[in-house]
């Protein structure tokens, strides 16, 4: 009888220490969230080309959780000239948002 009690008091125990580490251990994942970044984006919206600073982090499912977008530029879809403005355009974005990326590295 005695041996019984000692056998259910240390599996308490066990899983009492188990239970306490399995909290820590789910509290610390939420407590340190993914870094932010700043990439170029681009989007097609009513006829108009919008090259985007897309702020944005990793979410739990490794998808991407867009923090907010900027407009960089925006010109019509059907511009003769769209191909050089649109490069002129993403490369400036990228500039900016490597720019961006340093300034919240400070």
């Amino acid at each position: 009888m005695l041996l019984a009690v000692v056998e259910i008091v240390l599996l308490l125990v066990v899983l009492g220490l188990l239970v306490t580490r399995l909290g820590a251990w789910s509290a610390g994942r939420r407590a340190v969230p993914a870094p932010a970044h700043w990439t170029p984006a681009h989007a097609e919206v009513d006829g108009e080309t919008r090259v985007l600073l897309r702020h944005w982090r990793p979410g739990a499912d490794g998808s991407q959780v867009v923090l907010e977008d900027r407009l960089f530029a925006a010109f019509s879809a059907d511009d003769p000239a769209w191909e050089a403005r649109f490069t002129e355009a993403m490369s400036g974005a990228r500039f900016r948002c490597s720019y961006l990326e340093a300034e919240e590295q400070r």
